[in-house]
């Protein structure tokens, strides 16, 4: 009797690892539709590149500058200030770095 059950039991616990390693699996292939990531992305927004590091952004998030009736944006205060200092310093704009992806 007491065999049986621990053996239920097993059955179970294997049967539910079973079935939400596949839920996971389809949810992370996109399979699921209707149940959205945390964190996840939308993948159908233009991101733009920060000109100092190269690193792309998405214009929501980005830290801004307005220069000359445009708006610039950088990935971090630390790049939008090390391109203000390189713009007083030569009095024109930084050549865009080679781009990285965050």
């Amino acid at each position: 009797m007491v065999r049986a059950l621990l053996e239920l039991i097993l059955v179970i616990v294997v049967a539910r690892s079973f079935w939400r390693v596949a839920g996971g699996i389809l949810e992370g292939l996109g399979m699921r539709p209707g149940v959205a990531q945390p964190g996840a992305a939308d993948r159908s927004v233009s991101m733009v590149r920060d000109p100092v590091c190269g690193t792309f952004v998405v214009p929501d998030r980005a830290v801004t500058l307005h220069e000359d009736g445009q708006r610039v944006a950088f990935c971090s205060t630390t790049c939008r200030d090390k391109y203000r200092a390189g713009v007083r310093a030569r009095g024109d704009r930084e050549r865009p770095a080679q781009g990285r992806t965050a």
